[in-house]
């Protein structure tokens, strides 16, 4: 009888403290994915990914971001460690097509929050032979907002031949603000408890890619001219966007070394176009740049393609798309002076209804 009741009593210990886990586990679930310390898990394939996730996510979320700042994100190549992130990920914000490591890692994944940036912007083809010249005839579509802006060599200076086209598609801030919709989006739906503030700052966000739109489309409205020349050829959105004909020097890869052919077009179009200035970029060498200037007499100045960015302290996409903007007008000779950067107040408020629609292929 002793033994019976010990074991009767043990039995009802068990399940009330099978029950007071059960409401526990009830009590701290928001009805979506959490992480460590509660947040939201989110994995982040590279910065202009990482910027979006965070701004959006805000205090709900804890964001690892797999290219570490200042490396360039085309030659990533995952850790044993990274791998198992991912694959623990409450949520993914990647650009397929651009890391395989990623792909790969992404596709063994037991996430059910992948979201690729590709989805809510479809990429162009802006990858052309080498040798090309302007007027070659060929045609890249239009996203609405003017030239297709290649012409010279569109190609896109690395190897992207996992991608179905240019990757760049952050470089034109309304694709940016659509792939911006996808991950706010996304991330109601693995926390919905935090919906309503994924929301409001995806909207927040979204105004700010608005406004910056316009500084853009006012800043590079009265320019001498509309051709610039980069060792990178990253910038095929922006330039199709604005209004502008980018002339790219690189090969395949930013690291290659274009043929006398390519270097001799590069040089007939900067004379025939007035250009002053040879772009480069900030996370490859820019001793292409610097050559190319230095036989033609022109000046040097940075291009960013936001692949990273060296210090997150000090700038984030906003502040390196704005200087951008300032080393464009400077080389393509405007006339008047850019807008004033909006105030915080000024861009928050900013109504997100007004943001362009997610472009279609």
């Amino acid at each position: 009888m002793m033994i019976r009741r010990r074991t009767r009593g043990a039995i009802a210990l068990t399940a009330t403290a099978l029950t007071a886990g059960l409401t526990l586990t009830a009590c701290g679930s928001s009805g979506g994915a959490q992480g460590a310390e509660g947040k939201l898990n989110v994995v982040a394939s590279f910065y202009p990914m990482e910027f979006l996730a965070g701004r959006i996510g805000g205090e709900h979320v804890k964001v690892t971001d797999l290219t570490a700042a200042g490396v360039e994100p085309h030659d990533l190549e995952l850790t044993a460690k990274q791998v198992g992130t991912v694959k623990k990920a409450d949520a993914i914000v990647y650009l397929k097509g651009l890391q395989p490591t990623v792909d790969k890692a992404v596709a063994g994944s037991g996430s059910k929050h992948k979201i690729d940036a590709t989805a809510a912007a479809p990429l162009e083809d802006h990858h052309l032979a080498e040798g090309h010249t302007e007027g070659d005839g060929h045609d890249h579509g239009s996203d609405g907002h003017g030239s297709d802006g290649q012409g010279g060599d569109g190609h896109d200076g690395h190897d992207h031949s996992g991608a179905a086209g240019d990757p760049h598609i952050w470089l034109d801030p309304t694709r940016y603000a659509a792939v911006a919709r996808s991950v706010g989006a996304e991330f109601a739906k693995a926390d919905p408890a935090h919906a309503e503030d994924y929301r409001k700052n995806t909207d927040e966000l979204v105004g700010r890619l608005t406004a910056l739109d316009q500084e853009f489309k006012d800043g590079l409205k009265d320019v001498r001219s509309r051709t610039f020349v980069t060792s990178h050829a990253a910038f095929g959105y922006l330039a199709g966007a604005y209004g502008l004909t980018q002339v790219a020097i690189n090969g395949v890869d930013p690291e290659s070394e274009p043929t006398p052919a390519r270097l001799a077009d590069v040089q007939k179009a900067a004379k025939e176009n007035g250009v002053t200035t040879i772009f480069f970029e900030t996370l490859v060498s820019p001793k292409l740049a610097d050559t190319v200037a230095k036989d033609l007499g022109l000046r040097t100045a940075v291009l960013d393609p936001l692949e990273g960015v060296k210090d997150p302290a000090k700038d984030d996409y906003l502040s390196v798309m704005r200087q951008n903007l300032a080393n464009l007008r400077t080389a393509l000779g405007a006339d008047t002076p850019a807008a004033p950067a909006p105030s915080d107040a000024t861009t928050a408020a900013t109504s997100a209804a007004t943001a362009p629609a997610a472009p279609t292929s």
